[in-house]
């Protein structure tokens, strides 16, 4: 039973919020101080009370002493006669318990109680017989008293009687009892003022720590922060003034931040971003699966704002901030880009494929209506056309995956009634380029341009390769719309175009990222123009091939 209710005592502590433990804590230290303050209060009120006492007595003594009707009477046969009415009167006018004037050998002439009259005086004359004033609290007829001892001193100077002025040690306390309310009600309303306070505080705590335990608050720490760390996503948060105050190792590596570690909040425009995300994260605007580009990845960003956990309320708009979550598309997007390779050859195969059938049954109808000197001259110009646009990629660029593709293209292209002109220059020489990057570049820039052309009136697509001073140069040009210059920047983020998305394809506008992508990791640059229609423009460093420049060195040794 003590240990249930042990376990039940302290599950009720860590059940307390900490603005409540907090409350309670300030409220006793509160209650404490004020406490304290009070007892010193008093304490050195009392004393100083007591200093005042004493110089107070020993002024009206020394008043008395010098008094010449206190020292005439002292010299009379009947000094108490004199002086008994006169010392009475002092008692009631200065406010003081006793006035007693004695002879040097104690005898008193005054006394409050005039029974005391001729006995002798009860504490010190030592110092006053000698001359000299003095203060002491003492016992006396009328209990614990400070009192004032001043001599009388004759004409000759000499000490024939002693003036004693006191003021009883409970007529002190009664005083400083009739002050005690007052510092009991300065105490209590400091207590009440305090108590207010951290009531205040409390309330903010508690609403700022959701009524959370300081265990709990522990406790979630460290929960949030393992699983902070051991996402595979990335997590940055980012507060209302724009500065990055907290991200995670996923988060780290692919926005290329510094590796975990304490830092300062970092503003998010000082950072080095790519232009897209940094824009993202800095205008705190909601995101949903937004792509964007880094320099070697590809990011699917969401941000929202932040919200409460308890009841999901959004925090007012002047203290929000933003969670953005990263995910790593870079090896899908690499796998995409490939598809979409492999897409464009064989979109381009079969449609040379369905030409060539095409062609092969006007041939066979001709030979079976017996005409076969006009069968044999249609297969002799299909075969120079083909022949011919083989040979001026051969004989120039001679790159066997791109006239495999122009090849397919122009079969395309005559397929969707779009004229094609293909024209080519230069040397390029082997291996220099990744054949799938080009084929990503070329193929869905064509893709691109003949949809764009197949809704002219001219129906017309230009593609030219030059290859010169260690570059390729593609250009492809065509008829259609153009693109407005606003919009640019826009066509090269992922999933962002105007043209509907065909079956498979993912979307129209992976294309030209993909392009852009590939255009990125051959070194190159992609440039976009319009004049009555869309003129993109890439240009590549050419790099001849590791095992030709190695042969062309070891020619040159040994010549």
């Amino acid at each position: 039973m003590r240990l249930r209710g042990t376990a039940a005592a302290q599950a009720k502590r860590r059940s307390q919020s900490l603005a409540a433990r907090l409350f309670l804590a300030q409220l006793v230290l509160v209650v404490i101080v004020c406490a304290a303050l009070s007892i010193t209060s008093y304490v050195t009120a009392r004393a100083e009370a007591r200093q005042a006492t004493a110089s107070r007595v020993l002024s009206i003594a020394e008043t008395l002493a010098n008094d010449p009707y206190v020292s005439d009477a002292v010299a009379t046969a009947d000094p108490s006669a004199t002086l008994q009415p006169y010392a009475l009167t002092v008692i009631a006018t200065a406010k003081v318990d006793f006035v007693t004037i004695m002879d040097s050998d104690r005898t008193r002439y005054t006394h409050p109680d005039p029974e005391q009259l001729g006995k002798p005086y009860i504490g010190s004359i030592d110092t006053a017989l000698d001359g000299h004033s003095q203060v002491e609290e003492y016992v006396g007829t009328l209990g614990p008293s400070v009192r004032a001892i001043v001599p009388i001193f004759d004409d000759a100077g000499s000490v024939t009687a002693m003036v004693s002025v006191g003021v009883t040690l409970e007529t002190l306390s009664l005083a400083q009892a009739a002050a005690l309310p007052e510092t009991l009600i300065i105490a209590l309303a400091a207590i009440a003022i305090g108590g207010i306070g951290s009531w205040i505080v409390s309330r903010y705590l508690r609403r700022v720590t959701l009524g959370y335990g300081p265990e709990q608050l522990k406790s979630l720490f460290a929960f949030y922060d393992s699983a902070l760390h051991s996402l595979r996503e990335g997590l940055v948060l980012v507060d209302n003034r724009g500065q990055l105050v907290l991200y995670n190792d996923q988060a780290a590596e692919l926005l290329g931040l510094p590796a975990r570690g304490e830092h300062n909040p970092i503003p998010v425009a000082e950072l080095s971003l790519p232009a897209s995300v940094r824009s993202l994260l800095a205008s705190g605007r909601d995101a949903d699966d937004e792509i964007h580009l880094t320099k070697d990845r590809v990011l699917v960003v969401n941000q929202k704002q932040a919200t409460q956990p308890d009841g999901g309320t959004r925090i007012r708009e002047g203290s929000r901030g933003t969670v953005a979550t990263l995910r790593d598309r870079t090896d899908i997007q690499q796998l995409t880009g490939e598809l979409e390779s492999m897409t464009t050859l064989s979109e381009a195969l079969r449609a040379q494929t369905h030409e060539h059938a095409n062609r092969l049954h006007t041939v066979a109808t001709l030979i079976e209506l017996g005409r076969e000197r006009e069968a044999l001259d249609f297969a002799v110009r299909d075969q120079q056309e083909s022949q011919r646009l083989t040979d001026s990629f051969v004989q120039s660029l001679d790159e066997p995956f791109i006239t495999a593709l122009m090849i397919g293209k122009a079969a395309q292209a005559h397929e969707r009634g779009i004229e094609l002109t293909i024209t080519a220059a230069g040397e390029l020489p082997p291996d220099s380029l990744d054949a799938r990057d080009l084929v990503t570049v070329t193929g869905n820039l064509l893709d691109n341009a003949f949809d764009a052309a197949a809704g002219s009136d001219a129906r017309h697509v230009w593609a030219d390769f030059a290859a010169a001073d260690g570059e390729l140069i593609i250009t492809i040009a065509d008829s259609g719309p153009g693109i407005d210059s606003s919009e640019i920047d826009a066509i090269f983020h992922l999933g962002e175009s105007s043209k509907a998305a065909p079956p498979r394809s993912g979307g129209r506008g992976y294309g030209l990222v993909l392009v852009r992508q590939a255009v990125t990791r051959l070194g190159g640059t992609l440039d976009v123009d319009s004049d009555g229609g869309a003129i993109f423009t890439v240009t590549l460093p050419v790099t001849p091939h590791r095992n030709e420049s190695e042969h062309d060195e070891g020619d040159a040794d040994g010549s």
